[in-house]
């Protein structure tokens, strides 16, 4: 039998490293914890910041002008009282070609004048508003205008000086 001799290597470092084993990398439960807390924190911080600088999630005001709005509340509550005590009431209607709008048959067409608006929660970009102008006691809003989804339809309108308001939630 041939004997075999095994020469240390010039460079001991090397040589008890190489003969050294590896142990995989041990991480406690105190150390996991806080992995998953900067994991999560990280997560919830990208949607933060993702929801305030794309322009898809804007979160303005419900309206522009809330604060002037705000000093005419007590006009509008009066408006809706005389809406409420009027016999034959302002009646919306959703129907296929669009929503319907009929006025009190006990008042003159001719003399009533306003506005109707059209106030989308979901998006400010649909939001409109169209005069009263009426041929008859009803009023179409057609359906080209109106998307699928929940609509505020606030009816502003006047007869003979006195002020009416009604507004009513519909799912179109």
């Amino acid at each position: 039998m041939k004997e075999v001799v095994i020469k240390p290597s010039k460079n001991r470092k090397t040589h008890l490293l190489k003969t050294q084993k590896t142990k995989p990398m041990k991480i406690n439960w105190g150390t996991s914890i806080v992995l998953v807390f900067i994991g999560f924190i990280s997560f919830v911080m990208y949607f933060v910041v993702k929801m305030n600088m794309h322009d898809k999630y804007q979160h303005d005001l419900v309206t522009k002008e809330y604060y002037k709005k705000e000093l005419n509340f007590q006009q509008e509550m009066n408006a809706e009282k005389n809406a409420r005590a009027l016999k034959h009431k302002v009646a919306i209607q959703k129907l296929p070609q669009g929503i319907l709008v009929t006025f009190p048959e006990d008042k003159d067409y001719v003399t009533i004048s306003g506005t109707i608006y059209m106030y989308r929660p979901s998006d400010q970009q649909l939001d409109f508003q169209i005069p009263i102008a009426l041929e008859h006691h009803k009023f179409l809003i057609p359906d080209e205008y109106i998307v699928e989804g929940r609509w505020d339809i606030t009816v502003d309108w006047t007869y003979q000086n006195t002020p009416y308001l009604l507004k009513e939630s519909i799912i179109y």
